[in-house]
């Protein structure tokens, strides 16, 4: 077997690089969404009818919109880290990881999307409802709910969400096979992972009346993922990527010789001499 390349300082630079941008994404998209839970009661308001959201949405007011916004894209820069991180780990060619680093990216278009839907098509939908009379109303509210769960439920918080734990699990599932990473980190992710699963269920009872809610799903699944994220991104800032075969990872010790390398290096000194 060939031996791993030793590690060089470029890729040392890439893996803490990308391990501070996990960290910062992470924190970042925390902070502004604590902002927008304490401002707006986010996100129990989801569930609540346009009567209430709307004219809420409007006296936010231009603070409200830019407090979505940030929540926004500092949620979009997580996008980053995940695209290097195939990289980082050795595995550009792996195929199954290549599959979910894509599924991942699009986790995070489509989680984009239902959140700037508050900056780009809700301010208009409650200034209409506040300032309209009761047929005005009554169109507006059908026209929130329309875009609700289509950009809402079905776009940011079902396939946003449904990709961004499929994305966590292959990832989890490769650190814990191959150990380029703690162990311990592959299995934060599979139990990160399953507990954001479980919060869809809030999620599909919007559509299926009396679909089963575990109600601390949504907090522990969300709050979890976000605590692995950051986990991995400091896994990456303060230790080496380990590597178990030639390309598998960078910042790797050379392996040592096999058996059958050695017994092919006295073979070769053997005939060298013979010759």
């Amino acid at each position: 077997m060939d031996a791993i390349p030793a590690p060089t300082p470029h890729s040392a630079v890439l893996r803490r690089t990308t391990g501070v941008l996990f960290v910062t994404g992470a924190l970042a998209f925390a902070t502004a969404a604590t902002v927008l839970s304490s401002t707006f009661d986010w996100p129990d308001i989801l569930r609540e009818p346009a009567e209430v959201v709307l004219p809420a949405f409007a006296a936010g007011g231009q603070a409200l919109v830019w407090t979505w916004f940030a929540t926004a894209w500092t949620y979009a820069i997580l996008a980053v880290p995940l695209l290097l991180l195939p990289a980082v780990l050795g595995r550009t060619g792996d195929p199954v990881l290549k599959a979910a680093t894509s599924i991942g990216a699009a986790s995070v278009l489509l989680s984009l999307i239902g959140f700037l839907r508050w900056v780009f098509v809700m301010p208009a939908l409650a200034d209409s409802y506040v300032a309209g009379d009761a047929a005005t109303q009554a169109a507006v509210g059908a026209a929130w709910m329309a875009q609700h769960q289509f950009g809402g439920a079905l776009l940011g918080e079902h396939l946003g969400q449904v990709l961004a734990v499929a994305w966590s699990v292959v990832v989890s599932v490769i650190i814990m096979r191959t150990r380029v990473l703690p162990r311990w980190l592959g299995a934060l992710g599979l139990v990160a992972g399953l507990l954001y699963l479980l919060s869809q269920g809030e999620v599909l009872a919007t559509a299926v009346p009396g679909f089963p809610i575990w109600e601390p799903a949504g907090v522990l699944g969300s709050s979890g993922w976000g605590l692995w994220v950051a986990a991995l991104g400091v896994t990456l800032v303060v230790r080496p990527v380990v590597g178990r075969s030639r390309g598998d990872a960078f910042d790797s010790a050379p392996a040592p010789a096999t058996d059958s390398s050695a017994l092919t290096a006295v073979a070769r000194t053997g005939s060298e001499g013979a010759e």
